[in-house]
C-alpha cells in the first residue's frame, strides 16, 4: 500500500551522504523535526534524473533553503553511487542524498518501480513528497516518463506553509 498523507513514513535504515561523506542512519532521524522535500529518482546517473530533475533541485536549493524547507532525494542504489552523483552534480552540502540500497524504504513507502525491462531491478517510482515533522503533508507521483508534479519549481509553488 502506497504511503497517504497524514501519515508518517516507516522508520527505516538507509544511508545518507551529506557534502561528501555518507553514514548511517534511520528515516526517523531524517524527518524530525524539520519541514522536508524528499524528492525520489529511479536512478543516479541516468538520463532525465541527472539532466533535469537533480539539476533543479541543486538550482532552487537556496529557495528551499530560505523558506526554512529541507531536501533531500532518494534512489535505490548504494552509497558510493549517490557520493559519486552528488559530486557529479555539484550537490551542495546540506541536500541530503538517501541510499535506499536494496530497496527496503521505497517497498516501505509501496513506491517501487520494477525497471528490469531496462536492466534495473527493483527502484523508486518517481515522486516527490513534503513532510512537516514526519507527518506526510503532500505527495505527488509521476506519470511513467513524466517530469512534472515531482520537480523542484513544482514542489517550490505547492508548498505554501
Amino acid at each position: 500500500m502506497t504511503i497517504e498523507i497524514g501519515q508518517t513514513p516507516p522508520d527505516v535504515p538507509l544511508t545518507v551522504v551529506d557534502g561528501g561523506t555518507a553514514l548511517p542512519t534511520g528515516t526517523a532521524a531524517v524527518f524530525a523535526g524539520r519541514r522536508m522535500v524528499m524528492f525520489a529518482v529511479p536512478g543516479a546517473f541516468t538520463p532525465t534524473c541527472s539532466e533535469h530533475h537533480m539539476p533543479g533541485f541543486v538550482a532552487e536549493y537556496p529557495h528551499f533553503r530560505a523558506r526554512g524547507i529541507d531536501v533531500c532525494c532518494l534512489s535505490v542504489n548504494d552509497a558510493f553511487v549517490m557520493q559519486a552523483w552528488a559530486a557529479d552534480q555539484h550537490v551542495p552540502a546540506g541536500l541530503l542524498m538517501l541510499a535506499d540500497g536494496n530497496g527496503a524504504f521505497t517497498r516501505a513507502l509501496g513506491l517501487e518501480l520494477d525497471g528490469s525491462a531496462y536492466g534495473l531491478g527493483p527502484r523508486a517510482r518517481r515522486f516527490a513528497l513534503y513532510a512537516v515533522d514526519g507527518v506526510v503533508r503532500q505527495l505527488h507521483i509521476e506519470a511513467a516518463g513524466e517530469l512534472r508534479v515531482s520537480s523542484a519549481e513544482a514542489m517550490l509553488a505547492s508548498v505554501t506553509d
